[in-house]
């Protein structure tokens, strides 16, 4: 919290990277899983971030999944997890934010972030890129069963971020869907046909979950 009282966040590293070529299960694939810290201010758009990039454009990045955010909070139990020290941005987020959770922030809620307006979007869907990154092929199932998957931004208002920034909450959105409910309603109670409705009733929520959630309702 500010001193007004509003949620804040501090953004402890602002991650990017481009496209890598590894090796999975065999094959060859190419991948923007892997970002580092960088210093100073980068320039966001709808888009994302100048000098960051993903490989597979149909189920990351657009203007719903600009930004990925994800929790440093969350970092001590992976670490455990997979028995060793995580840098930030080890979990492909652009973002590693301090004190965030998904049971305090509402799809929809907006956010200045250093020159720019941000909003969520969406959870972040845990891949099997992670499993590559880390090697442990069932780590996307148990960041999806923990409900520490973190989240997107949409981008409001492009602008500067950097890392020590505050992202302070600058709009609550109406309908108080939690990201941590939106997850519930996804992965776990997946035929509760009134909370996949007031879900879908988010006018903030991206266009890929409508389409997801519209196949469940009755």
């Amino acid at each position: 919290m500010d001193q007004d009282g509003r949620l804040c966040f501090h953004l402890l590293s602002l991650n990017i990277g481009g496209i890598k070529s590894n090796t999975y299960k065999g094959k060859e694939v190419r991948s923007g899983i892997e970002k580092e810290s960088v210093l100073g201010k980068v320039t966001l758009s709808e888009l994302g971030f100048a000098g960051d990039a993903q490989a597979d454009l149909v189920h990351h990045g657009g203007p719903d999944k600009a930004v990925c955010l994800y929790s440093h909070n969350h970092y001590p139990h992976w670490e455990h997890v997979l028995n060793r020290q995580l840098p930030f941005g080890s979990f492909g987020e652009n973002f590693t934010l301090r004190g965030v959770s998904e049971a305090e922030v509402y799809i929809g809620d907006e956010f200045q972030a250093g020159t720019s307006v941000v909003q969520i979007s969406q959870p972040r869907q845990p891949c099997w890129k992670l499993a590559m990154r880390w090697g442990l092929e069932q780590l996307p199932l148990l960041i999806t069963e923990s409900g520490a998957t973190g989240f997107y931004f949409r981008v409001i208002q492009p602008g500067e971020v950097q890392a020590g920034d505050e992202l302070r909450l600058t709009r609550r959105h109406p309908d108080r869907v939690t990201v941590a409910e939106a997850n519930r309603v996804m992965y776990t109670d997946k035929h509760d046909q009134d909370s996949i409705r007031r879900l879908l009733a988010v006018n903030a929520l991206s266009a890929s979950w409508v389409a997801t959630l519209e196949k469940k309702v009755d």
